[in-house]
């Protein structure tokens, strides 16, 4: 049986058993049980990971998978009967977000965070809500043409990034010489490309889109050509928590079945958005809509 079907096994027996309803469904869940008791939940959120997290213009978290979560926060309220449930905002980046999950102290984290077979050792995710790939994103004015170009030059990736196995990987397997620095956040690598400090900065390509259209001047910045291993984002929350995987996955599944998955995504890759309303201009892929149509949080 896959992880899926097991998790919607949980799903139909808590539907069956009448488990959606109060205090029934926070006993079948310690995150839906604490966030009961405490009338709080508490999501957290990257405050520069557009389109997915980041800060709006009143400095205040907006995003695609803060939308998503948005619904997965109103069923809660429905679930738990809790119309006045408080949602509390705590941000996070890419080296805290797992130990917060860990801890307790954010019950779902919000962003753009890859699900990959190391981290569901350590926490859970939900269905597929993304999917992306690893790309080097350089100065147009730099001469860098090719990944080959970057042979021996300092290159940037962000702490805690799933970017830096891929970096790691692409250096040595094309002998590169690559001097790999680490930033604490996006921003901060980011910073680093637009200065000089690296000629080169790997992540996702949906992040370094974002990043890239909202730059002051989006023209000077070019992607290098090629690509890696496909990369699944997915929401993530405590691990082994079924009843709380459960109701995130049966809502994102229904959003996707009634095409409001769709519609979230289109607003947020494919028309302007806020800060500067630049338009991402990322449509749907074949990769993401396979998912939409089979959710499922399968990783290669």
């Amino acid at each position: 049986m896959t992880k899926l079907a097991r998790v919607f096994g949980v799903l139909s027996g808590l539907v069956a058993a009448g488990a959606f309803a109060g205090s029934s469904i926070a006993a079948d869940s310690p995150t839906l049980s604490k966030i009961k008791s405490s009338g709080t939940i508490t999501i957290g959120y990257r405050e520069a990971s557009i389109p997915f997290s980041y800060l709006g213009p009143d400095q205040k978290p907006i995003g695609f998978s803060l939308d998503l979560c948005a619904a997965i926060v109103e069923r809660i309220k429905t679930e738990l009967k809790l119309p006045n449930l408080t949602v509390s905002y705590t941000p996070v980046n890419s080296s805290n977000r797992i130990p917060l999950i860990q801890s307790g102290t954010v019950d779902i984290e919000c962003g753009g965070t890859a699900n990959d077979k190391k981290r569901q050792e350590q926490v859970s995710f939900s269905v597929t809500t993304f999917v992306s790939q690893p790309r080097w994103l350089v100065k147009a004015d730099s001469g860098v043409k090719t990944a080959s170009d970057l042979k021996g030059k300092t290159i940037v990736v962000t702490q805690g990034s799933n970017a830096i196995g891929f970096a790691q990987t692409a250096n040595t397997k094309e002998q590169l010489g690559l001097n790999i620095v680490q930033a604490k956040d996006h921003a901060e690598s980011f910073l680093m490309l637009n200065t000089g400090r690296a000629a080169a900065f790997m992540e996702d390509d949906i992040l370094l889109a974002g990043l890239k259209a909202a730059a002051p001047n989006p023209d000077t910045l070019i992607f290098l050509p090629g690509s890696y291993a496909k990369v699944y984002y997915g929401l993530m929350f405590t691990k082994g928590d079924a009843g709380f995987k459960a109701l995130v996955d049966d809502v994102l599944s229904k959003q996707m079945a009634s095409g409001q998955f769709e519609k979230t995504y289109t607003k947020w890759f494919t028309r302007p958005i806020p800060p500067k309303g630049e338009n991402l201009a990322f449509p749907l892929t074949d990769e993401l809509m396979e998912r939409i149509a089979h959710p499922s949080d399968a990783v290669d």
